[in-house]
Formats: C-alpha cells, structure tokens, sequence
C-alpha cells in the first residue's frame, strides 16, 4: 500500500468512527483529519466534502456486513442469528445507518442501489419459497426486511435495549436461541394468506 493509498484507509477508519458517534452533522473534519493523522487538505482531496466522505464510509461498510452475512433461505433462523452476531461484532454499522435514516433519508430504502443488494437474498428466499421451506404467502422483501428487524431487536438501533460484546456468552446465547424460534414460527409455511391492511 502507497502512501497516498495508506493516508485514505486512515481517514476512512477515522472518519467511520466519528460519523457512528456524532453523525454526519455533529461530525467534525478537522477532528477526522487528527485522528488520522492527515490534514483537512488531504481529506477534502480525496473525498471533496464532509458529505461525500459520509457516502463512501457507510457503502463501503454496508457492502462489507452485506458480503459477511450471506443468506441461506432454507435456514433463515441461521440467518437472523448471524445477523445478530454481525452487529453485535460491529455496532458501528447500525448506528451510521441510523444516523443516515436521521439526517439523510427518513423514508423509503436507507441506500440508492438497495435493489442490487438485495437481489440476490430475494431470489434466495423465492427459492425456498418453491421448496416449500418458507411461507409462500409472504413477499420476498417482506420476509427480508423483517428478519433483518428482528435480528436488529437488541442492536444500537433498538429502543428499549442495546447489547454489547462485553456481556456474557449465556445471555447472547438466550437472544440467539430467542431469535431462532421467532424467525422460525414467523416464516414456516403457513395455511392461510397473509390478511391484506385493513382487514
């Protein structure tokens, strides 16, 4: 790696650190340039402006847990708790999300290329759902976002109880197997259709 090359990877990692505790607006450049020891000229040369550096920290963070995790439809209690390790293992992941559904983008998918990343889970899921393995009466997308919710039940984006790594292995092991059945009872094949809104 150059010397260029290593000044970026450290900014990248410090700038990673500060938007996950301030957020985009609370962030500070001059604070990201000292903790990688490199300066807000080098910083504004590689990325242009404190928003652009935001947009590159949290694709390269997004496509990094999204390639970590991948999904195996036939076992999508396997799936929840592997999710549910991932944020346990980086919660900076959750919380650069949040902050960008705060500042950025309050409705609709948190990232513009939501489809490309998701593809090929939902064809996964579809899969299953033709194998009889998972209720066919529920929208890919439905299922994938809901896991993905549940999964996110004890991370920093939860609102009555965020876990860390420093607790014990007994109570994570709780949480998981509490995540296997709820994911596993939610997405069995069912009898019925799903009740459309209102009804």
């Amino acid at each position: 790696m150059g010397k260029g090359e290593a000044t970026r990877a450290r900014l990248l990692r410090a700038a990673a650190e500060e938007f996950a505790a301030y957020g985009i607006a609370g962030s500070r450049v001059d604070r990201i340039a000292a903790n990688a020891q490199a300066n807000k000229a080098q910083l504004y040369a590689y990325f242009g402006s404190k928003e652009n550096l935001f947009e590159v920290v949290f694709a390269a963070f997004l496509d990094g847990i999204m390639n970590a995790v991948p999904i195996d439809a036939t076992d999508l209690p396997d799936y929840a708790v592997r999710l549910y390790n991932e944020y346990l293992v980086h919660p900076d992941l959750v919380r650069l999300a949040t902050w960008a559904r705060l500042e950025r983008t309050p409705a609709g998918h948190l990232v513009g290329h939501a489809d490309r990343l998701d593809e090929g889970k939902l064809a996964n899921i579809a899969s299953a759902q033709e194998a009889g393995l998972v209720d066919p009466e529920l929208d890919p997308f439905e299922i994938l976002t809901t896991v993905i919710a549940l999964s996110m039940t004890w991370s920093p984006a939860s609102t009555t109880y965020a876990a860390t790594a420093a607790e014990g292995e007994d109570v994570h092991q709780r949480r998981r197997e509490i995540l296997t059945r709820l994911v596993r009872r939610a997405f069995a094949p069912s009898s019925g259709p799903v009740p459309a809104p209102g009804n």
